[in-house]
Formats: structure tokens, C-alpha cells, sequence
């Protein structure tokens, strides 16, 4: 906890009395960090995780823009902000990790809890929201412009074909029944990634990882959180989440009113599908190859594999 203290000290001028660990999630490590007047949300970023670079790249240019919707848009109370530290910064690091600061939300995640009505209705309206801004508003987004690339799709390829014969038996029992399944997937995203670059589709900002993990309900107000992700994009690359989901036509009720006339551009919608699925399994295999894990850490890396895997023939 040392570490921890120092850095809030240091960055924020902040004392603590302790750090709790909680319940990470699938980019950082979490801390419930308080002294006696004030209890706050700490994120930590380890750099020794190979996965670590695609969700710290960006921070500054994407904190920006949520400053921004908190200021000109209803996503107040609804979105979390970090922290500035002292000297103005967004984030602020050590040797060993990068680090956000939040105020704590003294609510509950929803996790693997379904949605009731009124939080469907309260998330509706949240990406209804967002979809609202796009590449006009005056804070800079070329950064998080979506080009449709799929940067490790060639090292996913390389991995399938060469260096799967290399690693250990436990993982190659996993992933070889799935080889086939996963190359037509490769093939099929890599073509809608070709033809989309030139679609012309309208972008808006997009949060792009919404699932019931990201999501808080603090008080009577559902909050949706971890925006690492935000990118200027295709509406497709957040409904991919929702489409599926019971809710879903009263979130296209909700949506329609003020997106008229929307309809769902189905290459972009099985792109992103595509996209996230093969993100999962690249992320995971990463992981085994990469990062220092422990045995039981590596149990559970291979058994989100396993169920990613089994997602591809969906």
C-alpha cells in the first residue's frame, strides 16, 4: 500500500489512511482508496501486462472529450470523470503501473444481474445521448477516429499457422478444435475491415465495451463506466452490445426518437462483431504468452479462452 500512498501524495496532495483492493476489471486493477474526510476510486494500469498500452494510449485525448460531454450534453451524473492531479495531468504513473483517480460511486455494479425496465430505459437513453455528438464538436477526435484496421490480425494468423506448435499442450487443446472457425472469422473481418474504409458512414462517439460490468447503478441514476474505449465511429460499434439483449427494442424505441430514420449498415454491425470477438481471444492468448501469471491466473485465462473460442460459432 505504500507504493499507493506515494503516488497520492505526490500526484494528487492527497493523505490515505488505506487502500482496499476491489473487484478488478478486465484492463486495470481496482483500489478503494480513503482518509477521513473523503473515499475515492482508484485505477491502476499494470505495464507489465502486454494489453496495458491499448487502454493507456489514448487518455489524453479521450478525457478531453468526456469533460466535454459532461459540460455541453445530459450525460451529467451519468459518466465518471478522473481526476486532475496537481500539476493538471489526466493520469499519472510509477515504475510499475499508470493511474486514474476517480471520486468513489457508492453504488452497486449490476455485473451478471439483468437489467430491470427503468435501467434499460436509463441506459437507452445514455447511448441515445452520446450517438448525439460526433466529429463537429470542438475538442479534437481525430486520435480516436475510427479506420477500421485490425492491427493484430496478422499476428493472430501467424500465431494460428507457426507458433501454436511451440506452446504448451493445455492450450493447444483449447484452441486447435476452434483453428478453422477462428481463419473464415480472420478472413470475413478482414474483408468488411477493406470495404468499410471507404463506406463513408457517419460517425458518432461511441463508448464501444458496453456490457453489465460497465455499468453502476449509484442511487436512482444507472451510471455507465471504463471509457477506454471511446472512439468516433459507426453506431454499429456500441448496438453490436444491445442487439441481442431483451431490452432491445425499447432501447430502437428510445433511440428512434431522436435518431430518425436509423437503420442498422449490417456490414459494419458483423465487423465489429467479428472485430471484438477475435480482440477477446488475441487479448487472452496474449496473456498466456506475455504476462507473468500464476497458475491459478492462468486457469482462469484459459477458461475465458475457452468461452470465447466457443462465441466464434455463434
Amino acid at each position: 500500500m505504500n507504493n499507493i500512498k506515494t503516488i497520492l501524495k505526490d500526484h494528487y496532495d492527497i493523505d490515505i489512511i488505506n487502500a482496499l483492493s476491489q473487484q478488478g476489471g478486465w484492463s486495470a486493477l481496482a483500489y478503494k482508496v480513503f482518509n477521513n474526510q473523503h473515499t475515492y476510486f482508484l485505477k491502476a494500469y499494470e505495464k507489465s501486462r502486454a494489453s496495458t498500452p491499448k487502454w493507456t494510449a489514448l487518455i489524453d485525448k479521450y478525457v478531453p472529450i468526456m469533460i466535454w460531454l459532461l459540460h455541453h450534453s445530459d450525460l451529467k451524473g451519468k459518466i465518471p470523470l478522473p481526476l486532475l492531479t496537481k500539476n493538471g495531468d489526466y493520469k499519472c504513473e510509477d515504475d510499475d503501473r499508470i493511474y486514474l483517480l476517480y471520486e468513489y460511486i457508492d453504488g452497486e455494479t449490476i455485473g451478471d444481474k439483468d437489467l430491470t425496465k427503468e435501467q434499460a430505459c436509463q441506459l437507452s437513453e445514455i447511448i441515445t445521448e452520446l450517438h448525439l455528438y460526433g466529429e463537429e464538436i470542438p475538442i479534437e477526435t481525430d486520435a480516436i477516429k475510427e479506420d477500421f484496421t485490425v492491427p493484430f490480425l496478422q499476428q493472430l494468423r501467424n500465431f494460428l499457422d507457426e507458433e501454436i506448435t511451440h506452446f504448451s499442450s493445455d492450450v493447444r487443446e483449447v484452441i486447435n478444435p476452434h483453428i478453422e472457425q477462428l481463419n473464415n472469422l480472420i478472413d470475413t473481418t478482414e474483408k468488411l475491415s477493406k470495404s468499410l474504409k471507404y463506406s463513408n458512414l457517419r460517425m458518432s462517439l461511441c463508448h464501444t465495451d458496453i456490457h453489465h460490468w460497465n455499468l453502476m447503478q449509484c442511487e436512482q441514476q444507472l451510471m455507465l463506466i471504463d471509457w477506454e474505449g471511446l472512439k468516433l465511429a459507426p453506431v454499429e460499434a456500441d448496438i453490436m452490445f444491445l442487439i441481442d439483449k431483451p431490452y432491445y427494442d425499447e432501447f430502437m424505441r428510445i433511440y428512434q426518437k431522436f435518431h430518425k430514420n436509423f437503420t442498422i449498415n449490417t456490414d459494419a454491425l458483423q465487423f465489429y462483431q467479428g472485430r471484438r470477438k477475435l480482440e477477446d481471444i488475441w487479448e487472452l492468448i496474449e496473456q498466456l504468452l506475455f504476462d507473468d501469471q500464476d497458475v491459478q491466473e492462468r486457469v482462469k485465462t484459459i477458461n475465458y479462452l475457452t468461452g470465447s473460442l466457443k462465441d466464434i460459432r455463434k
